[in-house]
Formats: structure tokens, sequence, C-alpha cells
């Protein structure tokens, strides 16, 4: 059986999700932060040597990486297709894109203001780059929503399940109040029941609804 090796408020929720969108049967396995410093747990190593999360195992295969899973489950499990385009159109190469968007270069600003929040300067020489890097990339995917619900074509898709990570995580960062497409994207997100159904099983989850 599946199992989704689950870090507590980690993007491995988002696995959850797809996984419930799916009607799946699947298993989880759950790992919590050290309270002092947030790492996962060693025990983590023991499923994938860099000891990160998200990870599934599936029989014999071990998966990391949350495209590289996402691609995967929707490949094997998706019998419907009903979360990936058909190969070959337009909207496939735009999932494809978005897919890799997500962690390829969304997500990097947000990590540097995390991480450089930590410092005793807060890392004050690298703020005015970082700042127009966060403002750049959150920026390009408000404006895609624009008139959209959903990133590709118009229907909820695996891409939308990658980037909803970026989108809840965007808020403890930077303000939403000019990206009114991306809150209402996330917010969206958060209502679909397969969501609610994730929350319940995986437990509790920092970024997500707050009601």
């Amino acid at each position: 059986m599946l199992t989704v090796h689950h870090l507590n408020n980690s993007r491995s929720q988002r696995v959850l999700w797809l996984l419930e969108e799916l009607d799946v049967e699947y298993q989880i396995k759950c790992y919590q932060r050290d309270a002092q410093t947030s790492l996962a747990p060693p025990e983590l190593e023991a499923v994938h040597v860099l000891g990160k999360s998200p990870v599934i195992t599936d029989g014999s295969q071990t998966i990391i990486e949350s495209g590289a899973i996402i691609d995967y489950i929707l490949r094997h499990y998706d019998v419907d297709r009903s979360l990936i385009p058909e190969v070959g159109t337009a909207h496939h190469e735009q999932y494809l894109q978005w897919l890799h968007y997500a962690e390829g270069s969304a997500a990097l600003p947000l990590m540097l203001k995390l991480y450089t929040s930590r410092l005793a300067d807060g890392g004050a020489e690298l703020q005015p780059r970082i700042g127009d890097e966060m403002q750049r990339h959150l920026g390009y995917l408000d404006q895609a929503l624009e008139g959209e619900d959903w990133f590709v074509g118009n229907k909820i898709s695996g891409a939308d399940i990658q980037l909803s990570f970026i989108a809840e995580v965007a808020p403890l960062l930077y303000s939403l109040e000019a990206l009114p497409n991306l809150a209402a994207f996330r917010d969206r997100c958060h209502a679909r029941p397969a969501y609610r159904r994730a929350l319940d099983r995986g437990g509790v989850y920092a970024y997500g609804p707050t009601n």
C-alpha cells in the first residue's frame, strides 16, 4: 500500500490532499518536527537518506520531491485522468510548467525570507533583493489567476495542489492584500472537501484554514 511519510506542518500535507481528491487508499506514517529546531526527526533518514518530507513509499518504490510525488501518483492512480490534462495538449504543457515552477522558482524567495529572518540582523543586505523577487513571483501568480479559478484551463489539476503551499506560506511573509487572486485561490483550495479530509487525517497544519 502507498504510504505517505508525513511531517507535521510541511509540504507533505498537499500529498494527502491529492490522495483524498483521487479517493486512493493509503496509509500515513507521522513524524514530528523537533520543538527547538523545527527540523525533521532522524527517523525519516531511515526512509530516505536526505531525511526530508514529503516522501512516499509504494511497494519497492521510494519517491521524494513534491513535484515527482504528484507526478507519480497521478500517473499511477489517477485512473480517470481527472487532475492531469491530456498529454500532447497545450494545457498539459502549461500543467508541467506550473508543476515545476512552484518549487523551482516561486518557493525560493519565500524560503530565503524565512531563513534570513532567523539571522541576528535579519539578513538586512539581502532584503531588498528578496523583497523584489517575492513581489515578482507572487505578482506573476496573482496575474495568472486573473479571471480564473485554477491555473490550467480553469480546471483544478495537480499543478494547483502543488502551488497551494506557496499560496499558504506567502501570507506569513508578504501581505496578500495586493494579491487578491492568489488569496482567493488559497481559500478555494481550503474549501474543497478533499482538502478538509486531508486535514482530518494529517493532523494540525499551521498553514491551513483558520475555521
